[in-house]
C-alpha cells in the first residue's frame, strides 16, 4: 500500500498523478480549497488526514516549528531551479525511496544530487 500525500500549491498539479499512478494517494492543498492559507494550518490539516506534505517551502524545513515525529513526514524540495521540468523530475527521481525509506515523523530536504533526512 502506498503512502498518503498533501502536494502543496507552490507544485505543479502534475505531482498528484505521478505519485497517484505509482501507488501513492495524493491531494493538492489547493482541491481542499488550503490555497493560501498559513503553513501552520496546512501542517494541521496533514496532521489529521495522516498526510505527508511534499512542498518547495523551505518554511516547512524549520524543525523549531515542526519537529521530526510531530507530523506524518514533510519533503521539501531544496532546488536551484524550480521549473516544472526540474521539479517534475525530482518528484520522480524520490519515487524508488518512498517505498524502501519512511517519510512518516521525518524531514527529508531534497535536492536536485542529495536527499538529507532529519529523524
Amino acid at each position: 500500500m502506498g503512502m498518503k500525500f498533501k502536494i502543496d500549491e507552490n507544485l505543479p498539479v502534475e505531482a498528484v498523478r505521478l505519485l497517484n499512478d505509482a501507488g501513492h494517494d495524493a491531494t493538492t492543498v489547493i482541491s481542499e480549497g488550503l490555497s493560501g492559507k498559513p503553513d501552520h494550518i496546512i501542517a494541521a490539516a496533514c496532521r489529521e488526514e495522516k498526510r505527508a506534505i511534499i512542498s518547495l517551502d523551505m518554511d516547512f524545513s524549520d524543525i523549531g516549528s515542526y519537529p521530526p515525529g510531530s507530523h506524518e513526514g514533510l519533503v521539501v524540495l531544496r532546488l536551484r531551479r524550480q521549473d516544472r521540468k526540474m521539479v517534475m523530475d525530482v518528484v520522480r527521481s524520490i519515487l524508488p525511496l518512498l517505498g524502501k525509506e519512511p517519510v512518516a515523523g521525518r524531514l527529508w530536504i531534497v535536492e536536485q544530487s542529495r536527499i538529507r533526512i532529519r529523524e
